[in-house]
C-alpha cells in the first residue's frame, strides 16, 4: 500500500506544465528579457536576409520566380521558429513540458485550422506544378485576370479591370485553370455575315486580304475564313486569326480587323445585311391595320 500511495502523493505533487511556465517567468531581470528579445530579433533579420538571397540565387528559368519565393518563405519560417526556440531557451523555459501541454490543444487546433493547412498544402502543389508563372493571364474560378502572388494562402490576381482578386488556394487546384498566355500565342474568330447571292470566293479572299492588313495579326500561322452557316439573314463566315496572347492585344488587333472587313466590304461592294423577316400571309384573310386618329381617340379599323 506505501508504494501506491507514494505514487499517488507524486502525481499530485507533479506541477502543471503552466505552472512551470509560470515559475520559469518568475524572477526574470531585464537583462533575460532583452538577450531573448535580441535572439529573436536577430532571427527575423536573419530570415529576411535569407528570403532575399534565396530569391536571387534560385534560377529563374520558367517559374523560377515562384519556386524562389516559395523556398525563400519556408526557410525565412524556419530560421524565425529556430531563433523563437533559442529565445525561450534564454528565458529558461523548458520546452518539453510546454510542448506536452500543447499537445492536446494542437490537435484540437489543427482541425480548426483545416482550410488553412488545405491552403498551404494547395499553395505548395500550385508551386510545385507550375500551371501558371507570375505575370500570366489566366482563368479560374469564373475570374479573369493577371497573376501577381502566390503565397501561403491565396493567389493574388489583378483583373483586367484594375482590381485586386484574392482566390483561396485549395479552389484554384481544383477547378480548371486557363492559362491564356503559355504558349505565347492566341486566336481570336469573329463571325462575319455577307448577303444571299454574294459571291463566297471574293468575300472569302477580301476577309483575308482585310486580315492580313491589320498590324498585330501574325502572319503564320495564316489568317483563315470559312463558311460557317447560313443564317436567317446572312451566310457567315468564321474569320479567325492569330496574334500575341495579352488581353490589350485581343482587344486592338480584333477592333482593327473588324473596321478593315468593313472598309474592304464597302470597297468592293459586299453587303453586310441588316436582320430581316420575311411574312406571309393565308390566301382569302383580310388584314387589319389599325391607324391613329388624330384627336378623338377613335381608331378606325382599314380592310
Amino acid at each position: 500500500m506505501i508504494p501506491v500511495i507514494t505514487l499517488a502523493l507524486a502525481a499530485v505533487e507533479e506541477p502543471a506544465p503552466e505552472e512551470d511556465l509560470v515559475k520559469a517567468l518568475e524572477g526574470l531581470t531585464a537583462t533575460d528579457w532583452a538577450s531573448a528579445g535580441a535572439v529573436l530579433l536577430g532571427a527575423i533579420v536573419v530570415a529576411r536576409l535569407v528570403q532575399r538571397l534565396v530569391s536571387r540565387l534560385v534560377d529563374r528559368g520558367e517559374g523560377g520566380g515562384q519556386a524562389a519565393r516559395l523556398t525563400g518563405r519556408v526557410l525565412a519560417s524556419l530560421v524565425v521558429a529556430v531563433g523563437l526556440v533559442y529565445s525561450l531557451q534564454v528565458l529558461g523555459v523548458r520546452l518539453a513540458p510546454l510542448l506536452g501541454a500543447l499537445g492536446i490543444g494542437g490537435l484540437a487546433l489543427a482541425f480548426a485550422a483545416q482550410s488553412i493547412l488545405e491552403n498551404l498544402f494547395a499553395s505548395v502543389l500550385l508551386q510545385s506544378r507550375r500551371p501558371f508563372r507570375l505575370g500570366d493571364q489566366i482563368a479560374t474560378n469564373e475570374i479573369e485576370g493577371s497573376v501577381e502572388d502566390v503565397n501561403f494562402r491565396t493567389v493574388v490576381l489583378r483583373t483586367y479591370d484594375g482590381e485586386k482578386v484574392l482566390i483561396p488556394c485549395s479552389q484554384v487546384l481544383n477547378a480548371p485553370i486557363t492559362n491564356f498566355t503559355a504558349r505565347g500565342a492566341r486566336r481570336t474568330t469573329l463571325e462575319v455575315g455577307v448577303a444571299y447571292g454574294t459571291d463566297l470566293e471574293t468575300a472569302q479572299q477580301v476577309l483575308l486580304r482585310a486580315a492580313t492588313s491589320v498590324d498585330g495579326v501574325a502572319p503564320q500561322p495564316q489568317p483563315e475564313a470559312w463558311v460557317e452557316q447560313f443564317g436567317e439573314s446572312s451566310i457567315d463566315f468564321a474569320l479567325r486569326w492569330w496574334h500575341a496572347p495579352d488581353i490589350a492585344t485581343v482587344w486592338r488587333v480584333r477592333s482593327g480587323v473588324a473596321m478593315a472587313v468593313e472598309a474592304a466590304f464597302d470597297q468592293a461592294g459586299i453587303e453586310i445585311p441588316f436582320p430581316q423577316r420575311t411574312l406571309g400571309f393565308l390566301p382569302g384573310r383580310e388584314l387589319g391595320v389599325r391607324v391613329a386618329s388624330g384627336g378623338d381617340g377613335e381608331e378606325p379599323e382599314s380592310p
